[in-house]
């Protein structure tokens, strides 16, 4: 498995999304819990991104917001 160049922090601050929102939703989609500044790996950071991406479609707006 592969390492995406990204950590939670990084992904919270590009999507403007707090990153206790992010944790919650790695919970929900069972990824480890692991400290906001860890390299992710790339599976993990694609499924998180999809998730976001996939909610703002929905709302028609961003989690932060």
């Amino acid at each position: 498995m592969g390492f995406a160049d990204l950590s939670i922090a990084e992904i919270a601050d590009d999507y403007s999304i707090p990153v206790e929102k992010l944790f919650s939703l790695y919970n929900q989609l069972l990824i480890a819990d692991k400290h906001q500044k860890t390299r992710l790996a790339l599976e993990d950071a694609k499924a998180i991104i999809s998730q976001i991406s996939s909610q703002t479609d929905l709302k028609g707006e961003r989690l932060g917001g």
